[in-house]
């Protein structure tokens, strides 16, 4: 989404400025996320300084971009060709759109425009906005896994969020820094904006529970969420109510915000966990 203007020119810089911002930008993002060992994913490594090196020009670019452009938020999807500098750049974006995202701008792969607007309403009720999906299903702990690969809302971390080398990306190409951390635990909101069958829109909400539990080290981040009654009927009561498979998530209960804003827009609003 674009705000007023046409955006403004931005002067090209001299390599030396250039040089002195990636530098700049590599250490904000060692200051800010922590660099473990690998665990127990083969396909994860020790961030290395080339996937830093990378991902720092990618942030830096990023930010250079929606300046430009005067955007409020971004969704994207992307191709290249194996080996191309276009396929190095895009799938690097991950560590620079977390950034942007925890500063106020959505960034929203896999062109998802709709969960771009329910992010940015999310962040601006300040409860984050994460881009998120359904993971796998822990029967034991009665709890769905709830994240995404790639960027996400880095201020709702539970703790200092992690950086890994990915070997290989998660279901798209390419390889390079991925996010990974849990969110806070405590009560959480998701927001799926949907089409109905007119072609209106629809605001498909859940409320539940983050829980403490292991997630996979895999670079990507991940939640056990609880929803009630149980973790079956909660997946089929959402999924009639035909959402995307993308949401964004928030931490605490807003349900009755949300439902405020869809009838101030004329947007049906259908709560999947209230009591019938």
């Amino acid at each position: 989404t674009q705000g007023g203007g046409a955006g403004r020119a931005v002067s090209p810089r001299p390599p030396q400025q250039a040089a002195a911002e990636v530098i700049a930008m590599k250490k904000r993002i060692l200051d800010f996320f922590d660099t473990p060992d690998p665990v127990s994913d083969p396909w994860t490594e020790k961030l290395t300084e080339r996937d830093l090196d990378v991902a720092a020009k990618a942030a830096v670019a990023l930010e250079k971009f929606i300046e430009k452009r005067t955007l409020d938020g971004f969704a994207y999807y992307y191709e290249g060709e194996p080996g191309s500098m276009t396929r190095e750049l895009v799938t690097n974006f991950i560590v620079g759109n977390s950034l942007l995202t925890a500063a106020g701008f959505p960034m929203c792969g896999e062109f998802d425009l709709k969960n771009c607007v329910a992010m940015m309403i999310f962040d601006r009720l300040d409860i984050g906005g994460s881009f998120a999906e359904f993971h796998p299903i822990d029967f034991d702990r009665d709890t769905v896994l709830v994240g995404h690969d790639g960027p996400h809302h880095l201020n709702i971390a539970a703790k200092r969020p992690v950086l890994r080398s990915l070997k290989k990306y998660h279901g798209k190409p390419g390889k390079g820094a991925g996010v990974e951390f849990s969110i806070k635990e405590g009560p959480i909101t998701m927001l799926s904006i949907g089409l109905k069958a007119d072609g209106s829109f629809k605001f498909i909400v859940a409320e539940g529970e983050s829980l403490a539990g292991p997630i996979p080290a895999t670079g990507n981040t991940n939640t056990h969420g609880k929803f009630p009654p149980d973790v079956r009927t909660f997946l089929r009561n959402w999924s009639l109510e035909g959402p995307t498979h993308h949401f964004a998530l928030g931490i605490g209960h807003h349900a009755a915000e949300i439902k405020k804003l869809g009838r101030a827009l004329g947007i049906e609003t259908v709560v999947v966990t209230e009591e019938k």
